[in-house]
């Protein structure tokens, strides 16, 4: 396990925006490792990009159609020559990662509270 990162107040964390996303398209990419380039459908706030490093633990076609926790307003930043417009949420138990989704179907765009 990791050291508890630093308190944060909480004016702080109502600036994340997290969203219920549903995963419809998901591809390598050329030349990484790691990510996968996932397209979200973030219901009102429409279709989303983000390149994710979740290659390693999951197959591209395992994970069309499934919810996800998506953090919405992360600023865009380019990874290997995608626009990742925000990030994924997962769990780390040590040995891979674990995506964070509700326990059942939810409408794409669902804040989380």
């Amino acid at each position: 396990m990791t050291d508890q990162k630093p308190t944060i107040n909480y004016e702080d964390f109502a600036k994340l925006d997290m969203r219920i996303a549903t995963i419809i398209a998901a591809e390598p990419i050329e030349g990484a490792d790691k990510l996968l380039k996932l397209t979200l459908d973030v219901g009102e706030l429409g279709e989303r990009t983000i390149a994710a490093g979740i290659k390693l633990w999951y197959e591209v076609e395992t994970l069309v159609g499934k919810q996800i926790v998506y953090l919405s307003n992360l600023e865009p930043r380019m990874l290997r020559g995608v626009e990742s417009q925000g990030m994924l949420v997962a769990a780390d138990d040590g040995s891979q990662a674990i995506l964070i989704h509700p326990d059942r179907k939810l409408e794409n765009g669902s804040a989380l509270r």
